[in-house]
């Protein structure tokens, strides 16, 4: 792998960089470096191996990212290759790597700071200025007319794919699985309410300037054309660890009113959200159980290992007992 890695940074003209390797999260399915010229001069290199995505595919998510960015997205910038690539090859030892390098995204995530945010300043900033970032990139996804085409939802999400992937042992969650995507199906696909979006839009994939509070998002590696009210609804259930100590159910969900209802004042700063979609919130949350879901078996069969019970049973729990907003609002 080093000599791949070598030969990335001679792509990029960091054949001099100091580098250092970000630890593997669950999950992930890339070699991420953060790369260092200067201490102030630092860029992330990715290195991907897997051969679920055509060169199409990375183009694509390179495109968008790069024209969110020149158009003033708070979205951590592609960076050309010595060739003015946005993403290159390399081969090595019968295998093709495929490389794209990144600026560095100011700031550090609010988990590395503990789960605090900036000392004497309010959480509704925060939860905000989440919403103005979100709402900047589907403002401006609107108007992007690409050149190279990502996978729409139904690519992946149908059950052709799920049935081979999910083991019939899991009838009853294939079943509700599949209910869901023909309530998916009828929803409107008009260019205001689907487009490319994040599609893991959540804190693990943005930095904080803890001096300022402004949002960096990075990794559109799962990007795809969806509805805009995915990201919101994957929002919503990362939102879910501020309160999920909480025992009394109504306070929970309170607390959730009060936190969706400060990101979108920072969404629509930007951009609408139409009510008959926000409508709909509840089959959106679902949609992102099932994507959790789908998540986790896909990564098992990479790893050839049995999923973990405890992995899917919340998710899976509410999609079979059609209980609503992933449970927040059931007594514990």
């Amino acid at each position: 792998m080093l000599q791949v890695l070598q030969a990335a940074l001679f792509l990029y003209g960091l054949n001099t960089a100091q580098f250092s390797q970000v630890a593997d999260h669950e999950g992930g399915r890339n070699l991420v470096y953060v790369c260092r010229l200067e201490e102030e001069d630092r860029y992330v290199l990715r290195i991907s191996a897997l051969d679920d995505r055509t060169e199409e595919d990375y183009l694509a998510e390179t495109e968008f990212v790069h024209y969110l960015a020149q158009n003033g997205a708070p979205v951590a910038d592609v960076v050309p290759s010595v060739h003015g690539r946005l993403v290159e090859m390399v081969s090595h030892d019968g295998m093709t790597y495929t490389v794209c390098l990144f600026a560095y995204a100011k700031g550090i995530l609010i988990s590395d700071n503990g789960y605090r945010y900036r000392e004497g300043v309010p959480l509704e900033e925060y939860f905000y200025n989440t919403g103005k970032a979100l709402g900047t990139i589907h403002r401006l996804s609107r108007q992007f007319v690409p050149s190279h085409r990502r996978m729409g939802y139904f690519d992946k999400y149908n059950m052709d794919y799920l049935h081979r992937l999910i083991p019939d042992r899991y009838q009853e969650l294939k079943d509700a699985i599949r209910q869901r995507l023909e309530q998916f199906a009828a929803l409107p696909m008009d260019e205001s309410s689907y487009g490319l979006v994040h599609f893991d839009f959540s804190d693990g994939n943005y930095h904080i300037d803890m001096e300022t509070g402004a949002l960096t998002a990075f990794d559109f590696d799962n990007c795809m054309n969806c509805w805009y009210l995915f990201d919101l609804a994957n929002l919503w259930t990362h939102g879910v660890g501020w309160c999920q100590w909480e025992r009394d159910a109504g306070k929970r969900m309170a607390f959730m009113n009060h936190y969706f209802d400060t990101i979108l004042q920072g969404y629509r700063s930007e951009t609408d959200v139409s009510d008959e979609l926000l409508e709909q919130l509840p089959l959106f949350i679902d949609m992102v159980l099932i994507e959790n879901v789908v998540d986790a078996f896909e990564c098992c069969q990479r790893e050839e290992e049995e999923v973990d019970e405890e992995d899917i049973g919340q998710a899976a729990y509410c999609l079979i007992q059609r209980i609503p907003y992933a449970g927040v609002g059931v007594e514990m």
